[in-house]
């Protein structure tokens, strides 16, 4: 009598005493590759919601969606960034005449997006 799994196209390999399923990701899950963003999620989503995790990794779709994360959060960033620059009046002009104050403005800029996207993105499922 064969498995669901067996049904399905599933295979075995025998290890020991054991048979263990032979698990591969799907050809289009292989090529996609992380970055902070996406890895972000996917440690969230394994902490923080084991089920969906679960799901996305049984169904083959997880490095999928977290890809579709890290995209929606990098362009996110990219946007908010410019637009507080542009609302705090920190412009080209800063940059020349004051380097270090433009750097500073810059990385507080950047540290806020930050803290949005992760608190609107990443940790939202």
């Amino acid at each position: 009598m064969k498995t669901i799994f067996e049904e399905m196209g599933g295979t075995y390999t025998q290890v020991g005493d054991y048979l263990l399923p032979n698990l591969t990701l799907p050809d289009e899950e292989k090529d996609i590759v992380l970055g902070r963003f996406g890895m972000a999620h996917k440690k969230y989503l394994k902490e923080n919601k084991k089920i969906l995790y679960s799901e996305l990794m049984i169904s083959g779709k997880l490095f999928s969606h977290c890809k579709e994360v890290e995209d929606r959060a990098g362009d996110m960033l990219y946007d908010l960034i410019h637009q507080m620059a542009k609302s705090e009046g920190i412009t080209e002009q800063l940059k020349e005449s004051d380097q270090m104050a433009w750097v500073g403005d810059m990385n507080n800029i950047k540290q806020r997006a930050m803290e949005i996207i992760f608190a609107k993105v990443i940790y939202n499922v």
